[in-house]
């Protein structure tokens, strides 16, 4: 906790002195202030603990760490060449991944790909590989880091743009999406899947759901503010039948055609299904427009994976 105690100090000292040095917009002074006094009451700490100050400020520590790192990088930045061996277990090795793929022992092939990627890490198969693998365990994430890797690798990959496509619509991310799909088309001009799913993509990108938005993107807000729609649904919420209905059915105490205090009956049942088509009817016949959107909303369409599952 004393450890703990001297960095939350040198933060704090930190921040008085960027306070002090001015030059900042009076919101960003008072979000300084703020965070000041929120570590001062969390650790208990002040300015004027100086027992707690180290012999150098956090600027100073931070310059001499990111002097060393940059140094080690400059030692490491040459590329190690794997071996004839190494490059040989190495594809031997995705191989076996390709295998765990097609049995669909998925976690097996995250581990098999990572394997041929310590061994030769220049290769962006595996990489692409791999990402397949954690898209098929949910892992979009993953599969959107390893896609990056792949495409550093080799910029001319157009599975590895096709695979960051599906990882993206994956993470609803679909106008992300929409540019990896065009992009595996401008190298892949043919591929029937990057032009499905670059269709399917926009249309979700299309489909921007409010924040009270349902599952499927679906626009509970927006049904909610049509006129048309609420016109009909207070006409039916009025009708005394379907409100005896309702009524009877939410208490479980009273319905027209069953007993006190059962459950409602079939006759009650198939009464509130019929008031129920016969609103659809009237909506269809009032407001077709609104139908149209309602079944485009509910459509649920996801990307292909297709000839994606095709491991290298």
């Amino acid at each position: 906790m004393a450890d703990q105690r001297r960095l939350a100090f040198s933060i704090i000292q930190f921040l008085h002195n960027q306070l002090q040095s001015g030059g900042m917009s009076p919101d960003a002074q008072e979000s300084l202030e703020v965070a000041i006094q929120c570590l001062e009451t969390a650790f208990g700490v002040s300015l004027e603990d100086q027992g707690l100050a180290v012999s150098q400020t956090l600027p100073e520590i931070f310059e001499a760490v990111a002097g060393k790192e940059l140094e080690h990088s400059r030692t490491n930045s040459e590329p190690v060449t794997p071996s004839e061996d190494d490059v040989a277990e190495a594809e031997r090795l995705k191989t076996e991944g390709n295998e765990q793929m097609k049995a669909e022992n998925f976690e097996a092939a995250v581990s098999f790909y990572g394997k041929a990627i310590e061994l030769n890490p220049a290769n962006a198969v595996y990489f692409c590989n791999r990402a397949a693998a954690y898209s098929k365990l949910g892992n979009y994430a993953g599969a959107v880091r390893d896609c990056e890797r792949a495409i550093g690798i080799d910029p001319s990959y157009s599975k590895a743009y096709g695979r960051m496509g599906l990882a993206l619509s994956s993470l609803n991310k679909h106008t992300e999406a929409v540019v990896y799909y065009k992009k595996a088309l401008e190298l892949d001009p043919d591929n029937d899947t990057y032009k499905s799913n670059l269709k399917i993509a926009e249309q979700k990108m299309k489909e921007t759901p409010s924040p009270t938005g349902g599952p499927g993107g679906f626009d509970l807000a927006g049904l909610l503010n049509n006129p048309g729609f609420m016109s009909m649904a207070s006409n039916l919420m009025n009708n005394p039948q379907v409100q005896q209905l309702m009524s009877g059915m939410i208490s479980g105490g009273h319905n027209t055609m069953g007993a006190t205090g059962t459950s409602p009956s079939t006759n009650d049942l198939a009464s509130l299904i019929q008031a129920g088509q016969q609103f659809a009817q009237q909506m269809q016949q009032q407001n077709p427009e609104l139908i149209e959107q309602l079944r485009s909303q509910i459509r649920s369409r996801t990307p292909s994976a297709s000839n994606e599952d095709q491991q290298e």
